[in-house]
């Protein structure tokens, strides 16, 4: 493979600091599931350092073996910190709050609190493809309510879907990605208020997937879903592993409004034994203490963007993309290409390049792939260069 240009630890942009060597010596599912020939840029990992403060954080836990059991409401408060400073919500409650193994899994205990078995779960497609598979093995049956052509919620299907899902009697959730994965897609105040209302007019309860809430541009504004009015019934799920690259060191909260303090009493106490103590440790120092750092992150993934869009109208002019302003994931529609279904498949075998296939994500997923942003500019511009090679 021949070797791509990086930058340096002296860089400002953490994307830049870390080669393909050093990258390939990991041994998460990002660097282990192809063969170092392909660039993998599918799964959402980030190709950064560990933040400085996580990294003191994490060694100093360990230098003194502060390896057991998470206790006490540290995450929590840093989170509320966090929410107040970044998106200006001040009414956070960290008694309303629960710690949880990981996003996925909150949301799964969040749905057995408020759905029984083969009651609906109502999710906008293309999503991201673990909706389907945690959400049916409930099991409880997924209802969708495609987003528009911009990739925007679109309010009639939606209420459509709501209807539908709320036929007989039965109760509905509606599992609201904010943002959305994978467009990008940063739903606005007056987009999450309608939502909302819609919600309360049928009965539905949501649950917002916020994991990606950290990672939106700073021309855009990130909206908590509970912050929104009408939003007292529902639910967020939160972490700072998207942000902070913390995948592999497990913890997320369970966020409840007003309303759903009940809902969220009757959790079972065995779900916050599933947190990994250090994953509560390196969580609640990248909240508090790291921020410049994101800061550095976010201004590399807003340069990438601009790449990207610059790279596809040059050598891919084919590939139909519409850059989001939130997440590290951009949406390809290469349907024009004649790639069939999954293109994904087609740029791995060709062009030796890894990328999300689409189709798992539901109704408008075929056709389409998904590319991780957050690696090198070099990265990014090598796998285009051989994606469109491949054609």
């Amino acid at each position: 493979m021949e070797q791509i240009p990086h930058g340096s630890p002296d860089d400002p942009n953490p994307l830049r600091h870390l080669s393909l060597e050093q990258l390939r010596r990991r041994t998460s599912v990002k660097w282990r599931t192809y063969p170092d020939d392909v660039l993998p840029l599918w799964v959402a990992e980030m190709d950064v350092p560990l933040a400085g403060p996580v990294a003191r954080a994490l060694t100093d836990a360990i230098a003194i073996g502060d390896t057991g059991y998470p206790a006490g409401t540290g995450y929590a408060e840093a989170l509320a910190s966090f929410a107040s400073e970044r998106w200006g919500w001040d009414t956070l409650a960290v008694d309303r709050t629960r710690l949880v193994p990981d996003v996925m899994l909150g949301i799964v205990e969040v749905l057995k609190l408020i759905t029984g078995p083969g009651d609906a779960v109502v999710v906008n497609c293309p999503v991201y493809n673990p909706f389907y598979l945690f959400v049916e093995h409930m099991p409880r049956q997924v209802v969708e309510a495609p987003l528009d052509a911009r990739g925007r919620i679109d309010l009639m299907v939606l209420e459509d879907a709501f209807r539908q899902a709320v036929a007989g009697g039965r109760r509905a959730a509606y599992l609201l990605c904010s943002p959305h994965n994978p467009t990008g897609t940063v739903h606005t105040a007056g987009e999450l208020a309608a939502v909302a209302a819609l919600a309360d007019r049928h009965g539905v309860r949501v649950v917002a997937d916020e994991i990606h809430a950290p990672v939106v541009s700073r021309a855009a504004r990130f909206v908590p879903y509970l912050s929104v009015p009408g939003a007292e019934t529902g639910f967020s799920l939160m972490s700072a592993s998207k942000g902070w690259n913390l995948a592999g060191l497990k913890a997320a909260l369970a966020v409840a409004g007003p309303a759903a303090a009940g809902d969220l009493a009757r959790m079972p106490p065995e779900v916050g034994h599933g947190p990994s103590h250090l994953g509560v440790i390196a969580h609640t120092a990248a909240l508090r203490d790291g921020g410049d750092w994101l800061d550095a992150v976010l201004d590399g993934l807003d340069d990438n963007r601009r790449l990207l869009v610059d790279l596809l109208a040059k050598h891919l002019p084919g590939v139909r993309h519409i850059p989001g302003d939130g997440t590290y994931l951009a949406w390809l529609d290469c349907r024009a290409l004649g790639l069939g279904d999954d293109p994904a498949a087609v740029f791995l075998d060709r062009a030796r390049v890894a990328l999300h296939p689409g189709p798992p994500c539901g109704t408008g997923g075929a056709g389409h792939a998904r590319l991780n942003l957050a690696t090198s500019p070099e990265v990014i511009t090598e796998a285009v260069r051989r994606m469109a090679g491949a054609l």
